[in-house]
């Protein structure tokens, strides 16, 4: 009996001067509690989502102007790659499909960026869900294309079979059918304009500035940034820089700027 008596007091012993096997703080909080203490930082402050994006300041709302009414396909087709808007906003469009890092997701809910996404079939194959997830924290999906040929030259028939074929795709995937289409290399004829008012586009939109390794590239010679400029963000298979570092990159210049993110569906 003295036996187990000392046993038992040297166990205490050992638990009260810190000698027994600690357990690790990630064990003890949980896997969930641990997620919480990471994002919100060692001192259990939260950390704002621009920061923890590697912005300088939160993004200005931008203004929500009428949503564009949905309208009988003008002939010819309205070609833009910048919105007439008195409004400090330029607006971000990404291509083709091919990058799905489901940290983009994140950085678009956190944010809340309006972004436009024109996505190919070809391109985007099996990853429609990534896109369901990303429509799901607002953003727009448009038409580009079901293989991303160049239509400039190709008879009607095939121009017809390539924006109405992923029109239909779009449809049976979103229950959408889009108003704005992007042809591919931003090349296209009167052939295009009438297939794609044909299909149900009411706008063919391509882009004033381009995300190009980091950092903005012009057209026409432009050397910033102005508020309606339409920016393509290409869709790379690089690893580097990745789809959230160019857009990290691109927000920076447009806060250096004093602009914002618009919706461009809300303004075409």
């Amino acid at each position: 009996m003295r036996r187990r008596v000392l046993a038992t007091g040297a166990l205490a012993l050992l638990l009260l001067t810190g000698c027994a096997p600690s357990v690790a703080p990630i064990e003890r909080l949980g896997e969930k509690a641990a997620q919480r203490v990471r994002a919100n930082g060692p001192s259990g402050a939260a950390v704002p989502p621009y920061r923890r994006w590697g912005l300088p300041e939160p993004l200005a709302r931008a203004p929500r102007p009428a949503p564009a009414r949905a309208a009988r396909p003008a002939r010819p087709l309205p070609v833009v790659s910048r919105v007439a808007t008195r409004d400090k906003v330029v607006f971000l469009t990404y291509d083709d499909g091919a990058e799905q890092d489901p940290r983009f997701v994140d950085m678009v809910r956190e944010l809340r960026l309006p972004v436009s996404m024109f996505l190919t079939d070809s391109v985007v194959g099996p990853g429609y869900g990534h896109f369901a997830r990303l429509r799901s924290v607002g953003a727009g999906i448009q038409n580009h294309t079901l293989d991303h040929s160049a239509l400039r030259g190709l008879p009607y028939a095939g121009q017809r079979a390539e924006i109405c074929g992923q029109q239909d795709k779009l449809r049976s995937r979103f229950g959408i059918r889009p108003r704005l289409f992007r042809p591919p290399y931003g090349t296209y004829d009167t052939t295009t304009l009438r297939a794609a008012a044909d299909c149900g586009v009411s706008a063919v939109v391509l882009w004033r500035a381009s995300m190009e390794a980091g950092e903005p590239a012009f057209a026409r010679g432009e050397r910033r940034l102005r508020a309606g400029d339409i920016v393509s963000v290409p869709s790379g298979e690089s690893t580097s820089p990745t789809l959230v570092e160019r857009t990290r990159g691109l927000l920076r210049a447009v806060q250096e700027r004093g602009l914002t993110v618009g919706r461009l569906e809300d303004y075409l």
